[in-house]
């Protein structure tokens, strides 16, 4: 049986790492991971997923990094290694499709055809004359020169049938909302990955180059489908602008990227996972996970932020979700058609209104551990003003689920219960601030008996309330594992 191995170019990428060793580890016999001096547990990672791990001391370039690979493939004997590229870029669900290339006669098949890339698979031929000099990214270069007369290949990295890019077989659209962005939306246009097949940048009322500067991007990338509102209609408005194109140009997959580049692309394979395997509709990125996700949230975001997520749980019954502002998320194109795309809230405060209406369809929401990344994008956001404008949206939200999930669709107990545990509640507040007020202003004496029928309203009114929320997480149980279902059904239409 001829040896294949994989070796995975790294450098700080303790976020990805474990996810790449698991995937490239399905479709070869041995995994490398060449660490080019990464600073966090990249390769602790790795090692412990049971790759075998070079590690350099420092970055000492793309290069050196190549050379390690083929050293290694040659030491071990291999007659097959596949080499994937650092940052995320490429994917390892490609590496059938490169070792069948090698089948096929060729000695190496490359993932994309950029002169200066070598990710890609080799064969025994191509590995024993490969010798790298260089430690810089002129490496690609040298690399073709020495195999330019054997028979080699490219698989354009994304590019299914008739050259459209695809991602694991499906359409992915990319919504990118931009609101005075001109600094920003350059460089967040220029990072969608390449197995994107529609980007649509959608200028929402700008007043500074915003417009233009999508307009100037469109010209020189054909993916990218410019939108234009005037005037200014709300984050929420341009989202569905774009959800609205990916619907009607037949993607199977939309994310949300904001245009100022907060979202790292390397992670966008994390939200499209879920959906692509069937596990969800929606995704969505959670930096509230830990302590070193939130890098760079100031504590009065991060304060903000934990109080919009309990609301927000309460809701949209959403009780396992986290970090509902996170705007970089996920959809299936086929939940979208379900929803009501117009009445969902078109400013800030989109994101958890959506939630809301993803409940009512029965939709699954998963949540995806990705850092948050702040540079040089200042927030639109001042949560003095957001959060009592949201937490009153999040109220009337709570009573219009209540009222058609519970009430109109089919009736259930814990609609009563909430609206039940409310009242007594308030009415256990009301009385126990009266009876305080004779207590202490009128001087009355004997009050034991206000006070304890307004300490057991209260009591009452809170079973009440937790037994609804008990009801409330059992409704949500039901939809995760009833979604698979679903979600067949939904693609089968």
């Amino acid at each position: 049986m001829p040896l294949t191995i994989a070796a995975i170019l790294a450098y700080n990428e303790e976020n990805s790492i474990a996810k790449m060793v698991l995937g490239c580890k399905e479709h070869v016999d041995r995994m490398i991971v060449i660490d080019e001096g990464s600073s966090d547990a990249t390769a602790e990672i790795a090692a412990a997923l049971g790759a075998e791990v070079v590690q350099h001391g420092m970055n000492r370039g793309y290069g050196a990094a190549l050379r390690s690979c083929f050293e290694a493939a040659r030491q071990m004997k291999a007659d097959r290694i596949v080499i994937i590229g650092p940052g995320g870029k490429h994917n390892h669900s490609e590496i059938p499709e490169l070792l069948a290339g090698l089948q096929d006669g060729n000695d190496a098949v490359f993932q994309d055809a950029e002169p200066l890339s070598c990710s890609g698979a080799y064969g025994r031929r191509a590995i024993e004359a490969i010798q790298i000099t260089s430690d810089d990214g002129s490496a690609g270069s040298e690399i073709r020169a020495q195999i330019q007369h054997m028979k080699v290949a490219t698989l354009h990295t994304g590019r299914a049938t008739g050259g459209e890019p695809h991602y694991r077989g499906k359409r992915i659209a990319v919504v990118v909302p931009a609101y005075n962005e001109e600094k920003l939306i350059g460089e967040t246009l220029g990072g969608i990955p390449d197995y994107v097949a529609r980007v649509y940048a959608v200028n929402d009322g700008s007043s500074d180059r915003t417009g233009e500067i999508i307009e100037d991007y469109a010209r020189r990338d054909s993916r990218i489908v410019p939108i234009h509102h005037n005037p200014n209609r709300g984050v929420g408005a341009a989202i569905t602008s774009g959800y609205k194109r990916a619907v009607k140009d037949g993607m199977d997959i939309a994310a949300v990227m904001a245009g100022d580049n907060q979202m790292d692309p390397a992670q966008l394979p994390s939200l499209l996972d879920p959906i692509v395997e069937g596990r969800a509709n929606y995704t969505k990125g959670n930096r509230l996970i830990s302590e070193a996700f939130r890098t760079g949230m100031s504590r009065w975001r991060s304060f903000g932020n934990s109080i919009l997520t309990f609301l927000t749980k309460i809701a949209s019954g959403y009780w396992q979700m986290m970090d509902p502002q996170n705007g970089y998320t996920a959809i299936s194109t086929k939940a979208l058609a379900e929803l009501p795309l117009e009445d969902i809230y078109q400013g800030y405060g989109y994101c958890n209104n959506l939630l809301v209406w993803l409940n009512i369809h029965g939709m699954r929401v998963q949540d995806v551990a990705i850092p948050a990344r702040y540079g040089e994008e200042k927030s639109k956001i001042r949560y003095s003003t957001y959060i009592p404008r949201v937490s009153k949206l999040l109220l009337f939200n709570f009573l219009f689920r209540l009222k058609t999930k519970y009430i109109h669709m089919g009736f259930h107990p814990l609609a009563f219960f909430y609206l039940a545990g409310a009242v007594l509640v308030l009415l256990g507040l009301l009385g126990g601030a009266i009876t305080l007020w004779e207590k202490f202003v009128m001087g009355y004496a004997l009050l034991f008996v206000h006070g304890v029928l307004s300490f057991l309203m209260f009591t009452i009114g809170m079973q009440f309330l937790l037994f609804a929320m008990i009801f409330d997480m059992q409704a949500e149980n039901f939809n995760q594992r009833f979604y698979p279902a679903y979600f067949e059904e939904l693609n089968d239409n």
